[in-house]
C-alpha cells in the first residue's frame, strides 16, 4: 500500500474497515472531553464494556446459589474454564486439551519449569534472549539456583550482534548448536517486550528438539498478538498473560499449553494440586495424585471464577471477530502505517530523530514498535501524554507505541504521529 501523511487518507482507511465497529466494544481513557489515543495495549489492554455484564452475571449466581454455583446455573463454576480453551486454542494453533487457564504467568512459567527444566550436571544450561522481560530473568535465576547452579555458568543469554539491535535467528540457532552438549532448556519469549521482535518460535524449537533439548516460550506479548500454530510448530510448553493483547483485565488470569506427546510422560515431574487432578474421581478425595488428561493436568488451584468471566468477555469478541485472521491483517496496516509516518518525520526534519528498532520485516512483528529517540526522548514521550497519547517508556530512550486491530483506528495513528511531529 502507498500510504500518504493526510488526515483525509487516515479517514479513508477507517471508512474502508471491516472491523472498525468493534472499537465501540471498548471503554476508552477520556482527555480533555476527548477519546484518548490509546497505544499501549502491549502493556494493559482497553476493558470491554461487556466485562462489568460478566461479572454480574457471576455475581448474581453467588448471591442465588452460593456454593451450588459450582454445580447448578447457567455458567455451573466447576466446568466455567471450559468455556476459555476453544477461542485460546484458536489464538494458539492448539488442540483444545493442550490448553488451560489458570494461575498468573509467572507463578505458571515456574510450574512448568518443573516439569520441563531437568537439569543434571553435563545438561544443565537454559538458553534465552538477553534483555528478556526481568520477570522471566528472576524466574530463570532462581529456578538454576534451586537446581544448585551458579546463574552465571548456567543461564546462556543470546544478545544481537554488534551494531544489530534484534537477534538472527540463525544465530539463535547456532547458539543451541554449540551448546548442545550441555543446553538443558531453550527459553525464549514468543515477542521480546523492549524491541517487539517476533521471533521464529518453529525454527527455534526444531533447532532445540534437534539438539535433544526441551523448548518453551513466554507469550506474554504474542498471545492475541501475532499468528501462532503451537501444536504444529511442535512447542513442548508455553505460558501468557491475558491482560495485555487479549483485554482481560489487570493481572487477568493467566493460561499454559503442554504438547500432547507429554501428556503420558510419566517421567515429567509436576507440582500437583487437587484441581488438577482427574476430574471423574476428583471429589473421591482419594490419597495419591491422579492427573487429569492433557494440559488441565497440570492445574493446581481453584478456578478464580471472577477473573475468567472478564476473560471470557475478551474472549468472546475475538470471537465475534472471526479470530486473528483480519485482525492481524489490518494489525499490519496499523503499523506498517506508523512506520511511514515516523519515517516522513524524520524526512522532514532531515535526520533521523526516531530509529524504530522493531524488525521492519512483517511477519517478524506484532503491534507494537519501539522507538529509539534521539534526543530529549522522556521529554518528547511526556510531550505525547500531555496531548492525549498514551504509549509507555522504556529507559534510556524508547517509546513503545502499538496500535491494536480491536480498537486502535488508522485516525489514531495519523494523530500519534502528528504529535511525535509536533513534540520536537
Amino acid at each position: 500500500m502507498i500510504y500518504q501523511d493526510t488526515p483525509e487518507f487516515a479517514d479513508s482507511l477507517d471508512a474502508q474497515d471491516e472491523l472498525k465497529a468493534f472499537r465501540a466494544e471498548f471503554l476508552i481513557p477520556q482527555h480533555e472531553g476527548r477519546d484518548a489515543i490509546y497505544l499501549c495495549g502491549n502493556s494493559l489492554g482497553l476493558q470491554p464494556k461487556s466485562a462489568v455484564k460478566y461479572i454480574a452475571s457471576q455475581l448474581t449466581s453467588w448471591k442465588e446459589l452460593a456454593v451450588e454455583g459450582w454445580f447448578h446455573g447457567d455458567d455451573p463454576w466447576l466446568q466455567f474454564h471450559h468455556q476459555l480453551k476453544q477461542p485460546l486454542s484458536n489464538l494458539g494453533g492448539a488442540k483444545i486439551e493442550e490448553i488451560t487457564v489458570m494461575n498468573s504467568l509467572t507463578v505458571n512459567l515456574h510450574l512448568l519449569l518443573v516439569s520441563f527444566y531437568k537439569p543434571t550436571t553435563k545438561k544443565y544450561k537454559i538458553l534465552m534472549e538477553g534483555g528478556a522481560f526481568p520477570s522471566d530473568q528472576y524466574a530463570i535465576e532462581s529456578q538454576v539456583n534451586f537446581h544448585g547452579f551458579d546463574p552465571k555458568n548456567a543461564v546462556i543469554e543470546l544478545f544481537p550482534r554488534e551494531g544489530e539491535l534484534t537477534l538472527r535467528t540463525e544465530d539463535i540457532i547456532s547458539a543451541i548448536e554449540q551448546n548442545a552438549d550441555e543446553l538443558a532448556l531453550v527459553l525464549f519469549s514468543g515477542v521480546n517486550y523492549y524491541t517487539g521482535q517476533f521471533f521464529d518460535i518453529e525454527a527455534i524449537t526444531e533447532a532445540a528438539h534437534e539438539a535433544n533439548v526441551y523448548a518453551g516460550f513466554d507469550l506474554a506479548h504474542a498471545a492475541g498478538n501475532v499468528p501462532l500454530e503451537l501444536h504444529n510448530w511442535k512447542v513442548d510448553f508455553a505460558c501468557w498473560c491475558s491482560y495485555k493483547y487479549m483485554n482481560s483485565g489487570p493481572g487477568g488470569i493467566s493460561g499454559i499449553f503442554v504438547h500432547e506427546k507429554h501428556f503420558d510422560n510419566k517421567e515429567l515431574k509436576r507440582f500437583a494440586g487437587w484441581w488438577g487432578y482427574r476430574p471423574d474421581k476428583r471429589f473421591l478425595m482419594a490419597p495419591g495424585f491422579d492427573p487429569a488428561k492433557g494440559a488441565e493436568g497440570w492445574q493446581v488451584s481453584t478456578s478464580p471464577i471472577l477473573l475468567m468471566a472478564v476473560h471470557k468477555a475478551a474472549l468472546d469478541i475475538f470471537q465475534k471477530a472471526g479470530g486473528l485472521g483480519k485482525l492481524r491483517a489490518k494489525s499490519l496496516f496499523l503499523t506498517g502505517y506508523l512506520e511511514y509516518l515516523i519515517k516522513e518525520i524524520n524526512r522532514k526534519q532531515g535526520e533521523e530523530l526516531f530509529t524504530i528498532i522493531t524488525p521492519s520485516d512483517l511477519n517478524a512483528r506484532g503491534c507494537q514498535l519501539s522507538i529509539v529517540c534521539k534526543r530529549d526522548g522522556k521529554a518528547i514521550f511526556n510531550y505525547l501524554a500531555q496531548h492525549g497519547v498514551i504509549g509507555d517508556w522504556r529507559e534510556p530512550d524508547v517509546i513503545r507505541l502499538s496500535p491494536v486491530p480491536l480498537y486502535n483506528s488508522f485516525k489514531d495513528v495519523y494523530e500519534a504521529a502528528k504529535h511525535l511531529a509536533g513534540a520536537i
